[in-house]
């Protein structure tokens, strides 16, 4: 039998799945790019295994490494092995011989199946940070029997995938500031602390919520466009304040908070508690803030006057469709300006 010169050796864990056998190994990351070299050829589709890789998110997961090395975290790098390879277990009893080290010629191939943008930010991050090279990312490895079985690898991996939702992210992100912002502005105030939707960024029809974190998340960014660089703690007082000013210029909301009103009701009539109004009422905050921020809260007392009714022809074509209430740019931007009319607000030049 053929004997190889040279080798890899890699400490594993055997396991069967679908009948076949696969190894799960702890890889030293300053050896990713010697297991996995990144392919300079640029393969049609239908010769690959998986996809190119998107250079441009390189960079961004690169950031999330560098700037968290005391906690960062990864799921395995799923590979394929082309190559004759030999498990050599570490003992003779049941769980002996699911333990031991796997030879694999060093000509044998490795081939990603997921994962090949961690392992290149990885790379990107060895060069600013060499002491990551010492730290260890898992390994699933697969036996390749042919790019058939490969791009099947890949299929199989990518079937089913489901990100998490957006207002669900903002509830457990604990580096993102704003994240941190907006949680700590809805406990502190009534209508968001009982009226919001922090599992997902849609509502049922039958929900009895009016909001969901991730709009009012991003109304936030909105409001505090002119106060990123402050405390966060200052910037909390600032949106739980204007938050709060704007709830009790708002009767709807508080008809719903007193359930004297259903919120499916409340959604079904009104647009104010849309995502699209809660942007706009955001950044029409961020303006009065900057223009008058000894006495902004007297500005926002317009708000009542505001038909908020979806029946309101203002909103036809601009804001309202055949489909709904449209979440585009162009439609925030028009109720943005509408509603600085309604408090006698200058409006911005592309307003």
């Amino acid at each position: 039998m053929y004997t190889p010169s040279f080798e890899y050796i890699l400490p594993v864990i055997r396991g069967i799945q679908a009948g076949r056998e696969y190894y799960v190994s702890m890889c030293p990351v300053r050896l990713l790019p010697k297991l996995f070299p990144l392919e300079e050829q640029e393969n049609p589709p239908e010769m690959r295994a998986t996809r190119t890789l998107n250079r441009q998110r390189v960079p961004e997961i690169t950031k999330y490494i560098v700037h968290h090395p005391k906690n960062y975290i990864f799921s395995a790098i799923t590979a394929s092995i082309d190559a004759d390879i030999t498990f050599e277990p570490m003992g003779t009893e049941a769980e002996g011989r699911k333990i031991g080290r796997l030879r694999v010629p060093m000509d044998g191939r490795f081939i990603i199946n997921d994962g090949q943008h961690r392992r290149a930010a990885l790379e990107m991050a060895l060069k600013e940070n060499p002491e990551l090279g010492y730290e260890t990312i898992a390994l699933i490895l697969f036996l390749d029997i042919g790019l058939e079985r490969s791009q099947q690898i890949f299929a199989d991996l990518n079937r089913y995938p489901v990100h998490p939702d957006p207002s669900l992210n903002i509830l457990y992100d604990c580096r993102d500031k704003y994240a941190k912002i907006v949680r700590e502005v809805v406990k502190q105030v009534a209508v968001f602390r009982s009226l919001t939707e922090c599992d997902r960024s849609t509502l049922p029809t039958r929900s009895s919520k009016l909001f969901t974190l991730n709009s009012i998340y991003n109304a936030n960014l909105a409001l505090l466009a002119n106060h990123r660089d402050g405390e966060w703690e200052s910037a909390i007082a600032i949106a739980a304040h204007f938050w709060n000013t704007v709830s009790s210029n708002i009767p709807d909301w508080q008809q719903v908070l007193s359930k004297k009103v259903s919120a499916s009701e409340m959604r079904r009539d009104y647009i104010h508690s849309h995502p699209t109004a809660l942007t706009a009422l955001g950044a029409t905050g961020a303006t009065l803030l900057t223009l008058y921020p000894d006495n902004w809260e007297n500005y926002l007392a317009g708000l009542a006057q505001i038909d908020w009714s979806r029946f309101n022809v203002d909103w036809e074509g601009k804001v309202l469709s055949k489909s709904g209430i449209s979440q585009s740019r162009s439609s925030v931007n028009f109720m943005t300006a509408y509603i600085k009319q309604r408090l006698n607000l200058p409006l911005a030049a592309d307003e």
